[in-house]
């Protein structure tokens, strides 16, 4: 068994014989993708995330190599940090490597309210972009809306992407499956549909013609590499970027933590404190 857990920010205690005592005591934040490579394109065969198989960050010591952690953000908290690594790293690649977002796009992210969705959401407010966002929860629009968005839409609607009035030149997406469809109508000629996950499956019902008509890009990302997450953690720092942390747990509330991750309740990141 191993002890999972990916994001993590701390005080280093010690370290291996090859590290110099300069980085004891320090600050740092966790960059949990191992063994990316050098190709910006694409990770190596032998890529994985920190917690599985390796020992993860759900405890009070985690052991990294030096070349993963970097120093916390100045203008953040411990929580805040910890808060980072995964999602905002996903969330930077998909917006700025795979998507190319240029400053005035029109920006559509789907699924407001959980972390990466959060972190593409305030990188793109801040590099310029004018962004809307989709929710299955009134109340999680009406937040990002006091947040900076400029409208958003409740995907559970029918026919909600009529609601919207203007088409978009960047689309993130996590869901995929039969809705993507619906993304692709959206999407402005030229546009970059980028999406990281696929919680409802697979996407089965595009029509080719729409694609091709409006030079529409289809992208995949995951992730990032080491370049992305040094960028990232320099663009978080020089727009005062914070953060949206829904609740912090000690680890003892573990449990209580996962199921309200699970039930979809949160609205930003969830923390455990050690």
């Amino acid at each position: 068994p191993s002890i999972v857990g990916s994001d993590g920010s701390g005080i280093v205690e010690k370290v291996g014989d090859e590290v110099v005592n300069s980085f004891l005591n320090n600050e740092v934040i966790i960059n949990p993708g191992i063994n990316w490579g050098d190709n910006q394109n694409v990770q190596k065969a032998d890529f994985k995330i920190l917690g599985l198989p390796d020992d993860g960050t759900f405890a009070q010591y985690v052991k990294v190599n030096q070349k993963y952690v970097y120093p916390k953000p100045a203008n953040l908290s411990f929580e805040e940090a910890a808060a980072i690594p995964l999602s905002g790293l996903t969330a930077y690649r998909a917006l700025f490597s795979r998507a190319n977002i240029q400053k005035g796009d029109k920006v559509l992210i789907s699924g407001i309210g959980g972390g990466t969705a959060l972190f593409a959401f305030q990188f793109a407010i801040a590099f310029g972009a004018e962004v809307y966002v989709t929710s299955g929860s009134d109340e999680k629009i009406n937040k990002a809306i006091e947040m900076g968005a400029k409208g958003g839409v409740n995907y559970k609607n029918e026919n909600w992407e009529k609601e919207f009035k203007v088409t978009f030149d960047v689309i993130v997406d996590s869901a995929a499956g039969d809705g993507f469809a619906k993304l692709v109508d959206l999407a402005s000629p030229g546009g970059r549909i980028v999406f990281y996950g696929g919680t409802k499956g697979i996407i089965n019902n595009i029509n080719p013609q729409k694609v091709f008509w409006k030079q529409i890009s289809i992208l995949g990302s995951t992730m990032g590499s080491d370049k992305d997450f040094k960028d990232m953690l320099y663009f978080i720092e020089k727009h005062n970027i914070k953060p949206v942390v829904d609740k912090v747990y000690n680890f003892e509330q573990a449990q209580e933590a996962i199921e309200r991750m699970a039930n979809a309740d949160q609205f930003g990141k969830i923390v455990l404190n050690f």
